[in-house]
């Protein structure tokens, strides 16, 4: 089934023997005061922007929903609060294969509920492409491994590891012995309280007493792959991006992290660019033309191909 204004594939046409995850190594943390062109990301990982796609699932659908109006709602009660600024008609199947065949690698599947037809459309995504998307939502040690094994390159956790507002770390050391600290990202969303950044759980809804900050950044890549962080308060309402979280990230993440919330134009991607140093990723969702959006797709992807063709001539 085609996608309205998205025509032809990448180059790129077999991705997936691109992805070869490392093992699992402690990253030596690099102070930014040090001064080296592609700190301080390790030296496996390029210093490039890049763009990672995104399949929000909602009771089995595709979806775009402003993700602080999500609550934990009981069977049978209304959800009047919830926000959706659009519901597709094509499966998260047919999302995941179309960023396959435009070679697009490390986007994540996001099940907004633990119900039967989100984890069912969560599978069809990740066998419809093995190797190239994260799945998160309700990840916990017992079920992680399942995820991995149904093609999932990493599984994303947050309100698992930072239970009850506090950072649990004997959870955190569970996942790590079940599937590898090279197969885990974590979430570190966060929402703007008294100045600093606090890393929300239970569908954004609840602050731990977790900041995302230089001395929490350091001491979870010893634990994860990558990070992937949403600025809550701008996620889906497509006011821009908030830079001064980007930045934060950009100049304090140790390792790969991808940034989602609010990018609106093509600009905002090289506004990430900037204010991450080429250190963070962007995910995009409502903007895209794909979920609604007026972004078109396919400029986004001819973008994410010019950043990695540019670090691969830099290369040579």
């Amino acid at each position: 089934m085609k996608f309205p204004g998205v025509l032809g594939t990448s180059p790129i046409n077999n991705p997936t023997f691109l992805f070869n995850p490392l093992p699992s190594q402690i990253v030596q943390f690099v102070p930014s005061t040090t001064k080296l062109p592609c700190s301080p990301r390790p030296i496996s990982v390029k210093c490039v922007a890049r763009f990672r796609p995104c399949i929000d699932i909602h009771k089995g659908k595709v979806k775009q929903i402003v993700g602080s109006t999500l609550t934990d709602l009981k069977e049978g009660e209304p959800s009047s609060s919830l926000v959706t600024n659009f519901e597709s008609d094509k499966s998260a199947r047919e999302y995941a294969r179309l960023y396959k065949d435009d070679g697009l690698l490390g986007g994540h599947v996001i099940m907004l509920g633990a119900d039967p037809l989100s984890q069912a459309a969560a599978i069809e995504a990740l066998r419809a492409y093995p190797g190239g998307l994260q799945v998160g939502g309700g990840i916990n040690a017992e079920n992680a491994l399942s995820y991995i094994h149904e093609g999932a390159s990493h599984v994303i956790v947050t309100s698992y590891v930072f239970n009850n507002g506090q950072m649990d770390m004997d959870r955190l050391k569970d996942l790590v012995r079940v599937v590898g600290r090279n197969r885990l990202v974590l979430d570190l969303s966060c929402r703007k309280k008294e100045g600093r950044y606090a890393i929300v759980t239970d569908r954004w809804q609840k602050f731990s007493n977790v900041y995302v900050d230089e001395h929490t950044l350091e001491f979870l890549s010893v634990y994860a792959d990558e990070f992937l962080v949403h600025g809550v308060d701008v996620e889906g309402k497509k006011l821009g991006i908030d830079e001064e979280l980007v930045a934060l990230l950009g100049k304090h993440s140790p390792i790969p992290v991808t940034y989602a919330g609010g990018v609106t134009v093509l600009e905002d991607l090289e506004r990430i660019k900037v204010a991450g140093k080429e250190r963070v990723d962007a995910t995009i969702g409502s903007a895209l033309d794909i979920f609604g959006g007026s972004l078109a797709y396919r400029d986004v992807v001819d973008w994410h191909l010019q950043q990695m063709s540019s670090t691969a001539n830099t290369l040579l």
